[in-house]
């Protein structure tokens, strides 16, 4: 008896985990933000206690799996509406080379060693570090090489109507430039602004609810 209720409890908790990753969304593992990770584990742990529990009550397993999906669904929501959020969740890419001279600081703030680095450089194919341009650890742990020959990242200037300052610094501008570049398009309040770039020294912006 206790043979069916694991294959029962087995898969019920398969459809169950496969409809949490439908409601998470379709994201590679590398791409999962810390609180998805976390909601994964739990779940994990939550289903192994079920399959090896056969005389504890399904609900108990359920619920939890439940409350999980809604705080997931919920950071989800926040996410989406505040870029601090998913600072502070998810963390922000970190530059780690520049044209061509390594961030030491950056890289130790990272724990992020030289021979992971050349390492990850070899991989893309990435002969030496004076090629690079930039080089950005990203929140995900991947990190994304641009060279000399490459299409420059355009790097946000604004998003969600917050300046990013570490951007500005990046291209050598500063935010009064970028107020009065604002200005200059008739903007007066960076909040207005969904997203907002400087593209072969050109501001290319969206407002928010607007399409242009």
């Amino acid at each position: 008896m206790d043979l069916l209720i694991i294959a029962f409890r087995t898969v019920l908790f398969y459809v169950i985990i496969v409809f949490v990753m439908r409601v998470m969304g379709k994201r590679e593992v590398g791409e999962l933000g810390i609180i998805d990770i976390v909601v994964f584990l739990i779940i994990a742990e939550v289903a192994a206690f079920a399959l090896d529990s056969p005389d504890e009550k399904l609900i108990e397993a359920i619920v939890p799996i439940l409350v999980l999906v809604v705080i997931q669904l919920i950071s989800s929501y926040i996410s989406l509406k505040s870029k601090k959020f998913r600072d502070l969740v998810d963390g922000d890419p970190s530059t780690l080379i520049r044209d061509g001279e390594i961030m030491e600081e950056e890289l130790r703030k990272q724990r992020y060693n030289l021979d992971d680095l050349f390492q990850q450089l070899r991989e893309q194919k990435v002969g030496s570090v004076r090629d690079v341009t930039y080089a950005f650890l990203e929140p995900s742990g991947n990190l994304s090489v641009f060279t000399k020959g490459d299409t420059q990242p355009a790097l946000a200037l604004i998003s969600d109507g917050i300046v990013q300052i570490r951007h500005l610094k990046l291209i050598g501008k500063t935010e009064d430039w970028l107020y009065d570049e604002l200005k200059k398009q008739g903007i007066s309040d960076a909040e207005q602004v969904f997203y907002c770039s400087y593209e072969n020294k050109e501001l290319k912006y969206q407002l928010k609810n607007a399409h242009r």
